[in-house]
């Protein structure tokens, strides 16, 4: 399996959705940065799960403990090894299922591939295991804090709900389903409870925004800054798409409309490329849209097959989200800090050297 992400900024996560506990281990983490601990539980709260009425009920602290790393309050440069100890698996909803594939989940790929696994709540292929991004996300913003590179983001889209009012930053955390304008959110909010009732589940869209980045972060050709956000983020379960500046938008336009104009003090006129030039970063905000599908698992009842290759009913059991994207935020934006990090540590290294 591929448990690594990063270069010089390195995640390692391990641990199962019903296993003892999940964690991870975070190479790269420069010295000497004083760590705000209750901020880092605080970005866990963000995801965990029984935070609103809207989210699936499982009941975590997501509490988080340094096991190596710190000291002192402060980074030594040394791995940081984490653990997130699982205390509310309820592993026995997940029985009838040792012998049938969910549609759309992991079950069958990974039953192929592997020849055995862990059924209890998808085992590794469980979103779960995001929470350990979040806790290096949270550090990676402490440092990139220090050099006002700023990230955040929220939902525009919940279904065929498209957010219409003017982004709010002050609403996000305001309404459970982290939507930028207070408005839009009540109208969401409506719509996944809804969802909910029927038993079933609905999709939506995250964007982010990186504020603050020097002129000169990515690796062409083939680590281009838009690619590795792209790779980290289509890696965030549930994802299917992610678009950049103007995304499938640019279809429709011509050179001449689509052209970001440069003015003399470097910046550009308009802001279609979405921060990003030849894989590079211009200094303009990076802005990205991230779509997520309907959550697999749901209440009604689904034909499927069994291990042994005949059709079986699949009835949904267990504690599922109704939309998954609320608590996708602070995954996206932990996402797109682990490789902002990486790459403001390779750009630091290549002014060095130069």
């Amino acid at each position: 399996m591929s448990s690594t992400i990063g270069t010089l900024f390195r995640l390692t996560t391990f641990g199962e959705s019903h296993g003892k506990a999940i964690g991870g281990v975070i190479d790269g983490m420069p010295a000497g940065i004083e760590l705000d601990l209750e901020a880092i539980q605080r970005e866990l709260d963000r995801r965990r799960p029984g935070q609103s009425a809207i989210v699936t009920q499982r009941k975590e602290s997501d509490t988080v403990e340094f096991l190596s790393g710190v000291f002192e309050g402060k980074t030594t440069g040394t791995p940081i090894g984490f653990v997130i100890p699982n205390n509310d698996q309820r592993s026995g909803d997940y029985d009838q299922l040792k012998d049938v594939f969910r549609p759309s989940h992991a079950d069958f790929t990974y039953e192929k591939k592997y020849g055995h696994r862990d059924y209890r709540g998808g085992g590794r292929s469980s979103a779960r295991e995001t929470a350990c991004r979040v806790v290096a996300g949270a550090l990676a913003r402490q440092a990139l804090e220090k050099y006002g590179i700023d990230v955040f983001a929220y939902v525009d889209q919940i279904g065929p709900l498209e957010m219409q009012g003017e982004v709010d930053r002050a609403e996000i955390e305001k309404n459970p389903v982290r939507c930028a304008n207070a408005d839009d959110a009540r109208r969401m909010e409506d719509l996944v409870r809804v969802v909910r009732k029927d038993g079933d589940t609905i999709g939506g869209s995250v964007r982010c925004e990186i504020h603050g980045l020097p002129v000169g972060l990515g690796e062409p050709v083939f680590d281009k800054l838009h690619a590795s956000l792209g790779h980290a983020i289509l890696s965030i379960n549930a994802v299917k798409g992610i678009e950049f500046g103007s995304g499938f938008e640019a279809i429709e336009m011509r050179g001449s409309e689509h052209n970001d104009r440069i003015l003399p003090d470097g910046t550009t006129e308009t802001n279609y490329s979405g921060g990003i030039q030849g894989g590079i970063s211009n200094g303009m905000p990076v802005h990205f849209r991230t779509a997520f599908k309907p959550v697999a698992t749901i209440v009604k009842d689904q034909q499927s097959i069994g291990k042994d290759g005949n059709e079986v009913i699949v009835s949904g059991k267990g504690r599922h989200d109704p939309c998954v994207v609320p608590r996708a935020v602070p995954i996206v934006e932990a996402m797109a800090l682990l490789v902002i990090m990486d790459f403001y540590l390779r750009y630091q290294a290549m002014r060095h050297h130069s």
